[in-house]
């Protein structure tokens, strides 16, 4: 919440709209409405307005509580708004420097109310965007759409496709890893295409036959035949351990040369994330154990990148390994809060029936706890805490993970001597919190994002030379804000 004894330190941005309201409510406060809705959520401040130097400032409001009752009638509106997501709590009069203003926050919508449109036209869709509301792209739109479905993604029976779009290999290697953690399973001695059937990778169309599930094709197809369905599809590793070349190792869907499909990708990728990875001498049953709490959150990691992303969505799947740390992005938003991922106990993947795949061998978790045990072990092992971030239009979520211990600034994986450029998606996330509040010190966006406090500063003495942040006071006292 906005501290309101200090209003004019705030300043509009992607959470805070203000609006002077004196003529009444605005007509353009149900575009607010919508894009905070379906982006972050945020608050409106009717009854107040920004001066030329970006500042807040309250206006004398006539008649607050008739603003409040004239909001409600509308709102309740189904031909206004597609739904109401607030409470009673969430609209109410406030007094700061002498005035009555109205504050109105709006929730992020649950991603069953989504999309969030007004006067009755699903096109009427907006979105949040620094300190303006744009309305929504088509892709954008159906993006929205595709998440409030009860079913997940991955669930269509593809009727113009046939089994022909398996890759053997794939599916052959899969049931061999299966046999290997289910020993004795039930669907052991079943044949391919009955077993397919029974994991989901093939349903039966609306005639009578089977097809391959959306789950099945990205899992076990090959590329050629997935682009057919997802003509954005495309997933990259690269390994960046020298900042003169664009890469030094790299693995694309693409290529021509293996099958091109998420099973295998996953697979490919995970050796490369862990073969640097130092194992400590551990033996159990006679036997030396060489997979550690940090190789089990990598899988968690990867998984939850694979089954989570939307794969209609615009840029493909990016995996990249540097010198000190890595960083997985894929397309779609979170459909639930970050918060809450990161404190588990809630499920809600993208794509349910590939996450069920992966459990079959041992490989991620239903019970919402990959996220919560990924921050675990990097607490464990001393390193600067995980970052996840969202960005839109085109919708993104990408998780960082350093290997830099906390006041240390050796690597915990020895590659290459060379210093690795500042990560840029870091300083999105300063840009984030910044955004969220009108200053703040070093220490606190230090401890925001995870990292240490003489980190951050070069993430922001960076953003300073760029122009998009400026730093006001010295020493303990200097505190930094995002440019007007």
């Amino acid at each position: 919440m906005i501290d309101f004894n200090n209003l004019e330190k705030y300043r509009e941005n992607n959470r805070i709209e203000a609006k002077k309201a004196t003529g009444g409510l605005p007509r353009s406060i149900w575009e607010t409405y919508s894009a905070f809705a379906n982006t972050l959520g945020g608050i409106i401040l009717l009854g107040v307005e920004e001066w030329p130097d970006k500042t807040l400032h309250t206006v004398d409001l006539p008649d607050p509580d008739r603003l409040v009752k004239e909001f409600w009638d509308i709102v309740n509106n189904p031909n206004k708004t597609s739904v109401n997501i607030l409470s009673s709590k969430d609209v109410f009069v406030q007094e700061v420097d002498g005035n009555h203003i109205v504050v109105i926050n709006v929730p992020r919508a649950e991603r069953s109310y989504r999309p969030v449109y007004v006067d009755g036209n699903p096109l009427s869709t907006y979105r949040r965007n620094g300190e303006g509301d744009y309305k929504c792209t088509k892709e954008e739109y159906q993006a929205m759409v595709r998440d409030a479905s009860v079913k997940t993604q991955d669930m269509l029976v593809l009727n113009e496709m046939d089994m022909s779009v398996f890759n053997k290999e794939s599916v052959r290697s899969f049931r061999q890893r299966m046999r290997l953690s289910r020993p004795g399973h039930v669907w052991e001695a079943l044949e391919d295409e009955d077993f397919l059937l029974k994991l989901g990778a093939v349903g039966i169309g609306s005639d009578g036959k089977k097809h391959p599930t959306s789950a099945g094709l990205l899992m076990f197809g090959n590329e050629y035949d997935i682009v057919r369905e997802y003509n954005a599809y495309f997933l990259d590793y690269q390994e960046q351990y020298d900042a003169d070349t664009r890469w030094t190792d790299r693995i694309i869907s693409s290529s021509g040369d293996w099958s091109g499909n998420v099973y295998d990708f996953y697979f490919r990728v995970y050796n490369k994330l862990t073969q640097d990875i130092k194992v400590p001498f551990k033996m159990e049953g006679g036997a030396r154990v060489d997979d550690t709490s940090v190789h089990q959150a990598m899988r968690e990691a990867l998984a939850n990148c694979l089954v989570n992303a939307d794969y209609y969505g615009r840029q493909g799947l990016v995996v990249i390994k540097k010198r000190d740390g890595i960083t997985m992005s894929n397309p779609g938003n979170f459909r639930i809060e970050i918060d809450t991922a990161k404190s588990g106990g809630v499920s809600d993947p993208r794509n349910g029936t590939m996450l069920k795949m992966f459990n079959l061998i041992d490989i991620g978790e239903r019970a919402g706890s990959g996220i919560p045990n990924i921050f675990r072990v990097w607490h464990e092992q001393g390193w600067t805490a995980p970052v996840i971030s969202e960005s839109f239009d085109p919708d993104r979520i990408m998780l960082s993970l350093a290997f830099e211990k906390i006041g240390d600034k050796k690597s915990a994986i020895k590659i290459g001597d060379k210093k690795s450029a500042i990560n840029a998606k870091m300083k999105e996330t300063i840009i984030a919190c910044l955004t969220d509040r009108a200053e703040a010190k070093a220490s606190a966006i230090a401890e925001h994002i995870g990292l240490k406090p003489s980190r951050t500063r070069d993430y922001l003495n960076e953003l300073i030379a760029e122009g998009i942040v400026v730093a006001e006071g010295s020493n303990k006292n200097r505190v930094y804000k995002l440019k007007a």
